[in-house]
């Protein structure tokens, strides 16, 4: 989310960032962008492969349960939390977006 500049100077202060940062917190990001079609970082390329192989099965299980429709990335929360394991820790990430249903015209 991009910071009033009256925001990003109340930020700056309360941390003591330098003047190059709180003007980078008033800059709009990309969303939805990456520097490669197919992601190089490994840990993001997980979250690529997830899609590719899981995709087509979430989507039929959203429709499953709530009809013709999308998830919305836009209305949307995550919880990411540490989960213990004998075998090695494990990443759980709760992904929870507004449904939206395809509307008829």
């Amino acid at each position: 989310m991009t910071l009033t500049a009256e925001q990003a100077e109340a930020v700056g202060a309360a941390l003591e960032l330098p003047e190059d940062a709180v003007a980078g917190l008033q800059v709009v990001p990309y969303k939805g962008s990456l520097p490669t079609a197919v992601p190089t970082d490994p840990l993001i390329y997980r979250f690529y492969e997830l899609v590719s192989v899981y995709g087509t099965t979430f989507k039929e299980l959203i429709h499953e349960e709530f009809g013709d429709g999308i998830m919305s990335a836009i209305d949307f929360r995550m919880d990411l939390q540490r989960e213990a394991d004998p075998a090695g820790d494990r990443v759980q990430i709760v992904m929870s977006g507004k449904f939206l249903p395809y509307k008829s015209y």
